[in-house]
């Protein structure tokens, strides 16, 4: 498994890889046997270093000091080197975390395509992802012997787009985190917008919104919305934007912030605003609604398949319509008493074990074994 998305900051891709290593370390049958799997995670990068968390302990650490940006280009162009060269191990699967194939001499290829919103909007993207993905995905698709994705919604992307029969796609959606919701919302909270700050997450409607919001209701205390994720090229004039009145009054950003810090942000929301244009999964809303924050998302990409019936849709053209909706769930409070409840019951249908499951099928699948 490409574990290199989990080696820094660990943001969705990142983390999915992490959470998806340590449930397949974890995963054991229904009647109490272990499956039959050894997991090796490849790191490769000249500064960063593979660190062994408890919860990776079975799994066999191989730490390549090769620059990531070098090893991409051969990889993604050349093919080269196949795993076996530069981990002097082999393979019955290599598995790699995006939609790229990690090349080998013999092992069966599994991709994961989490989103292709880098072929909607390239323009949106950078580095090897604007230089290679739109010119090479389709080719590793239809080369890969699975695919796993994270939702519905882009595993019929993937179909449609990529001409990828659906029965070669695996959903493998991710899991709920550990924790036992909340018993109540904090009274003096605040709005909370979770991602990184990239085009495509739409900051620049939900400041829109937030203008619109405090413009309202002139001499009425207006929740601070937290801007909590990391600063991209692309947000610097979010974060001028909002140095400056009238929302350097009621917006801060807190920048990244670290798995074991998380629930502690969330503990301090009176609601969760995700207005993205387009999302593969969202794993904020599932975070949210695990802990019982209330939410309001884009009606875009798969969160209205994440959110369901547990909170407001909105569309993120609208940036009215985005201030609507926090106003409704800040001011009714049975309203959002109620997303609170369908949140949580409906966050329990996520699991990293039945990921686990479902990634460990995909692989037998990969190989001819079911």
């Amino acid at each position: 498994m490409d574990y290199r998305a989990a080696l820094r900051e660990r943001s969705g891709v990142g983390e999915y890889t992490h959470q998806l290593a340590a449930a397949l370390l974890r995963l054991v049958r229904p009647n109490g046997s272990a499956p039959s799997l050894e997991l090796a995670l490849f790191s490769s990068s000249w500064r960063d270093r593979f660190r062994r968390e408890p919860e990776l302990s079975g799994a066999t650490a191989i730490d390549a000091r090769v620059p990531v940006s070098i090893l991409n280009l051969a990889w993604h162009r050349f093919g080269w080197p196949p795993a076996e060269i530069i981990t002097r191990r082999s393979f019955d699967i290599t598995h790699s975390l995006h939609p790229l194939m990690l090349p080998s001499r013999s092992a069966a290829a599994v991709i994961t395509i989490h989103d292709l919103d880098f072929l909607s909007h390239p323009e949106r993207t950078r580095a090897e992802v604007r230089r290679d993905y739109p010119a090479l995905v389709r080719v590793h698709a239809h080369r890969a012997a699975r695919i796993i994705t994270i939702s519905e919604f882009t595993a019929c992307d993937i179909a449609r787009r990529l001409d990828v029969p659906r029965e070669r796609i695996s959903v493998c959606t991710p899991g709920a985190p550990d924790w036992t919701p909340r018993s109540e919302l904090p009274a003096d909270g605040y709005v909370l917008f979770f991602g990184t700050l990239e085009p495509r997450k739409n900051v620049g409607g939900l400041l829109d919104a937030y203008e619109q919001l405090t413009g309202r209701t002139p001499g009425s205390r207006v929740p601070s919305l937290v801007l909590a994720g990391k600063a991209t090229g692309a947000s610097r004039a979010w974060l001028d934007r909002i140095a400056r009145p009238p929302l350097n009054a009621v917006v801060r950003h807190v920048g990244y912030v670290p798995p074991p810090e998380r629930q502690k942000l969330y503990a301090g929301a009176r609601l969760l605003v995700q207005p993205s244009f387009d999302e593969g999964f969202g794993m904020p809303v599932l975070e949210a609604m695990t802990f019982g924050v209330p939410v309001v998302a884009a009606n875009r990409g798969a969160l209205p398949e994440v959110l369901g019936d547990a909170g407001l849709l909105v569309d993120p053209e609208r940036p009215a319509d985005i201030a609507a909706a926090i106003d409704r769930m800040l001011v009714d409070h049975a309203f959002a008493a109620d997303c609170t409840a369908r949140g949580i019951a409906r966050a329990r249908a996520f699991s990293w074990h039945r990921t686990a499951q479902r990634v460990y099928e995909t692989y037998q699948l990969a190989c001819g074994l079911a």
